[in-house]
This record gives C-alpha cells, sequence and structure tokens, in this order.
C-alpha cells in the first residue's frame, strides 16, 4: 500500500515514524511537509501545493493547521487516492463542522474519508466522532491501515497462579505508538493494578490529543483516548482480580 502522509509539525512526524517502524514492510510511505500559514480563505489550493505528489492510494493527514483539510480534495486528485484518514485530534486543527464538509467533499469524489475523534478511535469498521456516536465506513484501504493503527488493541496473559502479567500481544497499536509503550511497561505487573497503571502510562508517554475541554465528550480528547486504551486492559484483567471487600467496624458508644 502506498501512503502519503501529510505533516506539518512535531504531531504528525511522530506518528509518521511510528507507522514507518511498526507497520508492514510492503507500506511505502511517503511525506510530504505542508506549510504551516495559511490565509483565512483559501481561494486557489494550488497555490499552496507542490508542482506534484506521489501516487498513493491513502493519504493520512496529521497536519496542524485547518487549512491542510481544504487542500485534502485537490491532494486526492493529484495522488489518485480513494481514501483518507483526517483525524480529529485537537479542534483548532480540524474543527468538527469542516470535517462534517471534508467527508462530503470526499463523498462526491468517490474518495472515502473518516474523521476519528479522537484519532484512537478507528477501527476497520467504524470511527468515533462523540461521546455516544459511531459512523461505519466501507473502504478496503483504510480497513487494512485500521488493521495495525488505530484504537488500541491488546492481547494479554496472566499467570492465573500469580495473577502477574506474563505476556502482551500488541494486536492493533495506538497511531503515535503509545500502545505499544504501555504493553511493553505492563509486563509483570499484577492483574489488580494494570488497568490503573495503563492509565497513567498513557498520559506519561505523551498523547498529543487536545487536553482543552471538548463538548462532544464533555470530557478532554487527551482523556478520552487514555480511557479507550485503559478500558482494553481492564477488560482483561478483570477475571484475575481479586475482589475487595471493607468490613465497617463496630460503632463505638
Amino acid at each position: 500500500m502506498r501512503i502519503l502522509t501529510i505533516i506539518n509539525g512535531e504531531y504528525g512526524a511522530r506518528h509518521a515514524e511510528n507507522i514507518r517502524q511498526n507497520g508492514p514492510s510492503d507500506w511505502i510511505i511517503s511525506i510530504w511537509q505542508a506549510p504551516t500559514h495559511f490565509p483565512l480563505i483559501i481561494d486557489y489550493p494550488e497555490d499552496h501545493l507542490p508542482k506534484e505528489l506521489p501516487p498513493s492510494e491513502l493519504i493520512l493527514s496529521f497536519a496542524e493547521h485547518k487549512g491542510v483539510a481544504e487542500l485534502l480534495p485537490e491532494i486526492a486528485v493529484m495522488t489518485g487516492a480513494k481514501a483518507v484518514i483526517a483525524p480529529v485530534d485537537n479542534e483548532a486543527w480540524l474543527p468538527r463542522g469542516l470535517a462534517r464538509q471534508l467527508r462530503g467533499w470526499l463523498e462526491r469524489m468517490d474518495v472515502a474519508c473518516v474523521t476519528p475523534k479522537p484519532l484512537c478511535s478507528l477501527t476497520e469498521a467504524d470511527f468515533g466522532v462523540t461521546r455516544r456516536q459511531r459512523i461505519q465506513y466501507e473502504n478496503a484501504w483504510i480497513k487494512k491501515f485500521a488493521s495495525h493503527f488505530g484504537q488500541p488493541d491488546l492481547t494479554i496473559t496472566v499467570d492465573p497462579d500469580s495473577r502477574v502479567i506474563t505476556e502482551i500481544a500488541v494486536v492493533r497499536d495506538a497511531v503515535c505508538g503509545c500502545a505499544r509503550y504501555v504493553a511493553e511497561k505492563l509486563v509483570g505487573l499484577s492483574a489488580d493494578d494494570a488497568a490503573e497503571k495503563a492509565g497513567l502510562l498513557h498520559h506519561h508517554y505523551p498523547c498529543l490529543a487536545s487536553m482543552g475541554k471538548d463538548i462532544d465528550f464533555d470530557d478532554t480528547l487527551m482523556h478520552v483516548s487514555g480511557n479507550v486504551l485503559k478500558d482494553n486492559v481492564s477488560y482483561q484483567v478483570k477475571p484475575f482480580k481479586l475482589d475487595q471487600f471493607i468490613s465497617p467496624g463496630n460503632r463505638s458508644d
């Protein structure tokens, strides 16, 4: 699969590096460094694009400016891509309204587009947009990418006698590499501590999702992202955790 990754800051650079290091060896990853400044209204997208871009099946837009989203239809034409992933990890970079417009623009061009909010809500079937809403999609290129990167999915092995985590396989990593990082740190821990530790490790990575409160989730996107990973761990270690009960003391006179 040929992938064009669009970046213009640390956020995208980290994502691109993780995909290069841990993605399938037959993926061809190209990177375009987009401008960091745009006018308020982009009348002529071609003025902000290079003369040519490499042919691609999938476009990954990790830009940190909303102006890049307005260029994506033209980029799809230039590259021949039939699929676009443009995450909403920060409303300043891709506002929800522009994300809806982008999906509509590309749909009319017969180009599939997903705008997962946050990025680690992407699966092989759907992606999140609000706390209670997920959107399904059908596109082979996005599914292929999401089978390796998106909503974290770990397979955790716990010793039933000691209740210690002995092994963790990363079925699907977060695009930034956070799930792989957390998995390495959880091996050797008790099942009792694993979920809470996973949440702490997520925040230490660090995640680059926004720390501003998002109205679609009534929470920060960083916390939403951390809970996705924490829930995956919690579900798997739950059968091995000790149930603790508190016995109240006698009331004194």
